[in-house]
């Protein structure tokens, strides 16, 4: 048995030896994690005791390269914590800015009817369904793994509805007043760049075909037909997409996110 004060310096070290990025945070979450207790509840019980076998297969599991998300199994995004793992995409900090475009959109609509393509975790879906609870929306996801996560992180959200099937299908359901999507939007050749952690992440979630378009294309020629009038679509985009999603669309406002980066397109049916 150690404590987690002496856990936490031994992981932190080990992290730091193998050049793991944001060694302490990671071993930070690791330690709490396995001793049931918040990242900021920290300092009151660095002197509990733990076994060190707790911590050893996250550890492992860190080491070789899998995101810390998958090893804890569930991660923060938005006001509230979804389940994750193996076969479902990684909910990141500036997707939340998705989530509160589409609330300050809804405000517009008296019961909105919204859709969630490409859904995931649903972690954007969901956390509109549960802010807008005169809302119905429709979280559309492919990937069987994908919608086992999405069908548990959904659980007491009654106004959610999902559906398994792939976004070239158009689901027979209500018209919308807002579309929402984070599609895959990589581009297939820079994919082989990307950081060794995301090859843990499913493939389908991020491939968005030659030019990263792919799924932009299928959402413009099959789903602005399925916008009520004055209808809108929000999409999360990559830094360099700005100019061809208006190339694509033919007019889009582009928002940038807090790090100035082009990330949500925002299309208005006139």
């Amino acid at each position: 048995m150690i404590t987690l004060k002496t856990a936490l310096e031994s992981i932190t070290n080990a992290f730091k030896e193998q050049t793991i990025d944001e060694a302490e945070f990671k071993a930070l979450c690791i330690v709490c994690d396995a001793a049931g207790i918040k990242n900021s509840e920290f300092r009151l019980y660095s002197d509990r005791e733990i076994d060190e076998k707790a911590l050893s297969q996250s550890v492992t599991k860190i080491m070789s390269g899998e995101p810390l998300q998958y090893v804890l199994g569930k991660w923060d995004f938005y006001e509230s914590e979804f389940f994750v793992g193996e076969g479902v995409l990684i909910p990141r900090p500036e997707t939340e800015e998705l989530v509160e475009t589409a609330l300050e959109c809804a405000k517009q609509f008296e019961n909105p009817v919204i859709y969630d393509l490409c859904s995931g975790s649903g972690c954007i879906g969901l956390s509109v369904a549960k802010k807008l609870s005169s809302s119905i929306v429709y979280c559309v996801e492919k990937s069987e793994e994908a919608f086992n996560y999405l069908q548990k992180n959904s659980q007491g959200i009654t106004n959610a509805r999902l559906i398994l099937s792939d976004i070239n299908f158009v689901p027979d359901i209500p018209k919308a007043d807002i579309i929402i999507s984070n599609p895959p939007y990589i581009k297939s050749g820079d994919i082989k760049g990307l950081q060794k952690e995301i090859f843990f992440e499913p493939l389908m979630a991020l491939d968005g075909g030659e030019d990263g378009l792919d799924f932009y294309r299928i959402i413009k020629d099959k789903y602005i037909s399925r916008l009520n009038e004055n209808g809108i679509i929000l999409l999360e985009i990559g830094n360099e997409q700005g100019g061809d999603i208006k190339s694509l669309f033919g007019s889009a406002e582009i928002i940038k996110d807090i790090y100035g980066n082009d990330r949500i397109a925002k299309i208005i049916k006139e």
